[in-house]
């Protein structure tokens, strides 16, 4: 393996019990071997916190995630909602194969499969989740496959009318990148909004944001959501309405035939 696609799990020197997946140096996902409910990054919070409201606390779900890294967030909906059926799709198996190595087992009730991610929704049955979780990156950058209208309408299928999609997008001013993939998400869904630090969605600096979308208009719980993002220890908004209207302005959907 060349340093490129280096792969490793390193230990937190603040926090013993934490360690960090590098893939060439770069941090991809962080677990507590001892406590799964910890989680270190931001965005990875927001997602979560935005899962929770996708059923009443406890209530098992049926997920799907694209994308699974070091296992983070199925490890933690494992132990905040015990029988959640997980299925876990993940494209490089190097990574599956150092995780299950290296970190605790998971629940039978999670299942970790390599694949592409579009390839594995293309081929699920319509109404099979009820929450869809993409972190999908490749070389720090989402592959074109799955940041189209296609894919979003191949996703939105595979949900149920209530269910939920969780998007982690990683950004630089001025949020190209963003606007059209909230143009890509409006475009199939009934109700999207955006969470995140609120410098980033002033367009102000690089990081993450998330982006939720329901099949259902009016679907998004977008009290919650905004007093969710607030509570965060990076106190956080929601750009949703009329707000997520002039983010997105001008911004065109990209579909499968674009070469951008």
């Amino acid at each position: 393996m060349n340093r490129a696609d280096r792969l490793e799990l390193v230990t937190d020197p603040v926090r013993r019990t934490g360690r960090t997946l590098l893939s060439a140096g770069v941090e991809q996902s962080y677990v507590d071997v001892e406590d799964p409910r910890h989680l270190h990054f931001e965005y990875v919070r927001r997602i979560a916190a935005a899962a929770e409201l996708a059923a009443p606390r406890g209530v098992p779900l049926d997920v799907l995630h694209l994308g699974g890294g070091a296992l983070t967030l199925p490890r933690w909906l494992a132990a905040t909602r015990p029988g959640s059926a997980q299925r876990v799709v993940e494209r490089d198996a190097a990574v599956v194969e150092l995780v299950a190595r290296e970190l605790p087992p998971l629940p039978p009730e999670v299942r970790v499969e390599v694949a592409d991610a579009r390839e594995a929704v293309t081929a699920t049955p319509a109404g099979s989740y009820d929450l869809v979780i993409a972190d999908i990156y490749r070389a720090a950058r989402m592959p074109r496959h799955v940041r189209t209208v296609e894919f979003a309408a191949e996703v939105a299928r595979t949900l149920r009318p209530d269910g939920l999609y969780l998007v982690n997008v990683t950004d630089l001013p001025p949020l190209v990148g963003t606007r059209v993939q909230v143009a890509v998400l409006r475009a199939v869904f009934g109700d999207v909004g955006v969470l995140g630090d609120r410098r980033m969605l002033r367009g102000r600096r690089y990081g993450n944001l998330v982006l939720a979308a329901t099949p259902r208009p009016g679907g998004l719980p977008v009290g919650r959501l905004a007093v969710a993002a607030l509570r965060d220890p990076v106190p956080g908004g929601l750009l949703h309405g009329a707000a997520l209207d002039t983010f997105v302005a001008g911004a065109r959907p990209a579909g499968d035939g674009d070469t951008r």
